[in-house]
């Protein structure tokens, strides 16, 4: 097959098709990051105008978040049609060029694909609501009530309420995982299994160089309909659905993480790899959440990587959480792949969340360029930017506005993005009201303020991406002897003769532990105050400070 202009462009990069293992992906939202045409809405333009920006952090791929057509009642993930953009973030010409400029910068592009719903809007719902008899009658997930009229099952929606609306037309429910609005398609129909592929391959087609996959363990839903068991209490989390969503009462074996999902992956896959595209799934689940990233990527046939929600949680992992992680990853993904995350667009911003001052938000970074996996970076983390407090008028996340005031949405982590003080909306946007307001406490974060500061955290994250990539055993290498010796975290990483030893005091209390055996040399100089050097067999390591240190084996 032909390579597309776009990817003739990428050919600079290395081009081996394992990119993605260890790489560095910096995820956009595009509502928020750049503003061209003055409307106070982020879009594809504005997204061009800061490729230069995004390369100078250094990262191997951008994944920007939903741009298609869409009546936006979930910002985008709630799609009208694939395969066009709304016009809120430009056109399909805009979309061209800015693809075109990442790969000449050095930039691979990754979407989100957003297929386990639609919109009520889409074409193909539209037609099937139509008639129990229409070809497409059975793409969404339909179901006779029960006698008593109520709803087929006891699922729940992750947004509130029942995931079943009533149907007036087909005197049937449908399923919504989501919104109301967000239908669910019927994945146990061939046929729109293959519609999907269809918009993946037209996206590749453009030159995309693969997807984010939202909502990944949702795609396939019980046939029998049966109930969910009660989740019991001691076992309910708050990391995929706030503690105040009833959500989180159920066992969700039969709405979502069902068995027939891998004979999708396996399809998908072979799209990809007629590209030699990648992707990432989103896999929402809090309690078995590993062990299903173990069975999406396990081999060569399904997902390349899928990230966990194990750094998304509200409580910050300690040092023998972590090591209870990572150990379990090694359990239960022995050869699949994880992507690492501390914050994004549906969770509170990590610096929030975990009450991290900037030695601590530095010392985060530094770990997680070195833990084995890849990782992702949310736009305006690398600024240290808290969760903003979005008042309830100007709150646009639906999420919030059902849960509020326990629990505020998703806003705060959505605030425009902050270039440069002294312009309008710190340069996000010329408009006279942006669709969420710039945060006043991010005013002094901007990317202008930093570059004039040798100091700024916006440097750090600059200086350890260039640490994994100077070493190509914190890309791919194996992981082991990973410990907790109090609150210092211990492990080492191995690849083709080099070993790195790795030490992080997870607090803000100093402390000693005894330095690994053997000739080691300490390294990482150029990121600033993390290397102690050992005096005899103890090491000194200050707060929230690490040692590194590597060896020829």
């Amino acid at each position: 097959m032909a390579m597309s202009s776009s990817a003739q462009q990428l050919s600079g990069l290395q081009m081996q098709k394992d990119w993605w293992r260890g790489g560095i992906i910096y995820q956009i939202y595009p509502r928020s990051f750049q503003d061209s045409n003055g409307d106070g809405v982020g879009d594809l333009r504005g997204i061009e105008h800061r490729l230069p920006y995004i390369a100078s952090l250094g990262v191997d791929a951008i994944w920007i978040s939903p741009f298609f057509t869409s009546p936006m009642l979930d910002f985008g993930y709630d799609v009208s049609d694939y395969c066009d953009i709304d016009p809120i973030f430009g056109t399909l010409a805009d979309f061209d060029g800015m693809i075109a400029n990442a790969h000449s910068l050095g930039i691979r592009v990754l979407i989100d694909l957003v297929i386990s719903h639609s919109s009520n809007q889409h074409r193909w719902f539209k037609e099937s609501r139509s008639s129990r008899t229409n070809p497409k009658s059975d793409w969404y997930v339909w179901a006779e009530p029960k006698p008593d009229g109520t709803a087929p099952s006891n699922w729940l929606s992750v947004f509130g309420g029942p995931a079943w609306q009533w149907d007036t037309g087909r005197e049937q429910y449908y399923l919504h995982n989501f919104l109301v609005e967000q239908p669910d398609l019927n994945f146990h129909n061939p046929a729109v299994q293959d519609a999907v592929l269809n918009v993946a391959r037209f996206w590749l087609d453009r030159g995309v160089d693969g997807f984010r996959l939202d909502t990944l363990n949702f795609y396939f839903h019980d046939e029998e309909l049966r109930d969910n068991p009660v989740l019991p209490k001691e076992l309910r989390t708050d990391i995929c659905a706030p503690k105040v969503n009833p959500y989180n009462y159920q066992e969700h074996v039969y709405d979502r993480n069902r068995p027939e999902m891998i004979g999708f992956l396996n399809r998908f896959r072979s799209v990809l790899d007629e590209y030699d595209a990648a992707a990432v799934g989103e896999i929402g689940e809090g309690q078995i959440g590993l062990e299903l990233i173990g069975q999406y990527t396990s081999g060569n046939d399904r997902m390349h990587m899928s990230y966990a929600f194990d750094m998304l949680a509200p409580d910050m992992p300690s040092a023998k959480d972590l090591a209870g992680i990572m150990n379990k990853v090694d359990q239960v993904v022995p050869d699949g792949w994880v992507c690492w995350a501390y914050s994004n667009h549906d969770c509170k911003r990590h610096a929030s969340r975990w009450s991290l001052d900037l030695d601590a938000q530095r010392m985060m970074t530094t770990l997680m360029m070195c833990l084995r996996g890849s990782a992702c970076i949310y736009q305006g983390e690398e600024l240290g930017l808290t969760e903003a407090d979005v008042a309830f008028e100007d709150l646009q996340d639906p999420y919030g506005i059902t849960f509020w005031p326990e629990f505020k949405g998703r806003d705060g982590c959505r605030t425009p993005m902050v270039w440069e003080m002294s312009n309008t909306h710190a340069g996000f946007s010329q408009a006279t009201r942006t669709w969420l307001p710039v945060s006043h406490d991010h005013m002094h974060n901007t990317v202008a303020e930093q570059e004039n500061d040798p100091d700024a955290l916006l440097h750090h994250y600059r200086r350890a991406i260039r640490f994994r990539h100077d070493h190509p055993v914190l890309m791919a290498g194996a992981q082991d002897n990973m410990h907790s010796q109090g609150d210092v975290l211990c492990f080492t990483r191995k690849h083709q003769g080099t070993e790195i030893f790795c030490a992080f005091n997870m607090s803000g209390t100093a402390t000693d532990l005894a330095a690994p055996n053997g000739n080691w040399s300490a390294i990482a100089q150029d990121l600033g105050g993390l290397h102690p050097s050992p005096e005899g067999e103890i090491l000194h390591l200050g707060p929230w400070q690490a040692y590194i240190a590597h060896r020829q084996t």
